[in-house]
């Protein structure tokens, strides 16, 4: 039996694709997953399963769409094995998440596309943006809300690129989040 940390892609974004968290557990459940546990409205889930990462992700992708009224067309399903997830996590470059008050931080978690092809339309503006490529993700610095440069990063574009369709993003509040669940605090 294997732990997965859940990453869905177009749920409860901008208006669309609403599911209700205890709907979406019910859900799981049914589809004989366990100990299902849900965090926020976006789309994430810690469970375990026999089943391999991708036949998870598949098994969620396909059954969202028969069980909700959903545009499948934005879904995508991102399984990741408890180890990958940790390292993931552990993969950040140092001073990541570190602070809040003159930064976002994003984790750019990817579906079928390799960190480097994902680089190469992921668009960081100088001195603005930082951007790290890691072994299995891509992270992103931006400026906070409250900084002045906050709407002059290039991740916004991302949404206009190719890419943009392999990635589903958490900010890293979630991210760690999901990792304190995913090792057994289920609080």
């Amino acid at each position: 039996m294997n732990t997965y940390v859940i990453l869905m892609r177009g749920i409860n974004v901008g208006g669309k694709n609403k599911i209700a968290m205890a709907e979406l557990k019910l859900c799981l459940v049914e589809q004989g997953f366990e100990d299902v546990v849900t965090y926020i409205q976006s789309g994430n889930a810690v469970l375990r399963s026999g089943l391999d990462a991708e036949t998870v992700s598949a098994t969620i992708e396909n059954i969202l769409p028969q069980r909700f009224k959903l545009d499948s067309s934005l879904i995508r399903v991102l399984a990741l094995e408890h180890q990958t997830y940790k390292e993931i996590v552990a993969g950040a470059p140092e001073e990541f998440g570190k602070d809040h008050t003159n930064y976002r931080y994003d984790v750019l978690f990817l579906m079928g596309v390799s960190p480097s092809e994902a680089m190469k339309q992921i668009e960081a503006r100088q001195g603005i943006d930082d951007v790290w490529q890691g072994d299995k993700a891509v992270y992103f610095r931006r400026p906070s809300l409250a900084h002045p440069n906050a709407a002059k990063s290039g991740l916004a574009r991302i949404t206009q690129k190719p890419i943009y369709q392999a990635i589903t993003i958490r900010n890293w509040n979630t991210t760690t989040k999901l990792l304190e669940i995913l090792e057994g605090d289920k609080t």
